[in-house]
């Protein structure tokens, strides 16, 4: 399937007109939600899989699981080595399917894109990676709840745009791709 059409000319920049107007609509909150869920699974599994040389699941399976055997466990570090293959395989998915054509395997199935803001190009690398690590590395490295959870707040109450954090760092809006 061809990449879809540019969408240059649109919008008016920061400060100037309506950024949005002649660009596609914004992405509908539960389709994007969907388009997330997938990308998680794509990475998710294999990773699980990955990670079963890593001894990931040791402390899942350890009967008397205290916190003295929690730190003693790293196994030598194989979890954080893990735990660094796992930023990198998220970190870039995003990064280089959004440079790519605005979409990741998620955004593709939903009909959805991400768009910069002020003109609804497809973003270059330096904020795709932006909008990867700000969305990613706070949730992977310290509040795997409540980031995520943050996140979708701010999609569903942001108003004109829609935007999550990672989406206002990279000055990015995710539209509906037209039929």
């Amino acid at each position: 399937m061809p990449p879809p059409p540019p969408y240059g000319g649109y919008g008016g920049g920061y400060g100037g007109t309506d950024p949005l107007s002649g660009m596609p609509p914004l992405a509908e909150s539960g389709r994007r939600i969907l388009a997330r869920l997938i990308d998680w699974l794509i990475i998710a599994i294999p990773l699980a899989v990955i990670g079963i040389p890593f001894d990931i699941y040791a402390r899942a399976t350890d009967n008397d699981n205290d916190f003295g055997d929690t730190v003693n466990s790293l196994n030598g570090g194989s979890q954080l080595v893990f735990q660094l293959i796992t930023i990198v395989a998220y970190v870039t998915y995003d990064t280089v399917m959004t440079a790519r054509n605005g979409q990741t395997i998620g955004k593709k199935l939903m009909k959805l894109r991400v768009a910069m803001l002020n003109d609804g190009s497809t973003p270059p690398m330096s904020q795709s990676l932006l909008r990867a690590v700000v969305l990613w590395l706070p949730a992977l490295i310290c509040c795997a709840c409540l980031w995520p959870l943050l996140i979708l707040i701010l999609i569903l109450v942001d108003k004109p745009y829609k935007q999550g954090l990672h989406d206002k760092a990279a000055k990015t809006v995710v539209v509906s791709v037209p039929q």
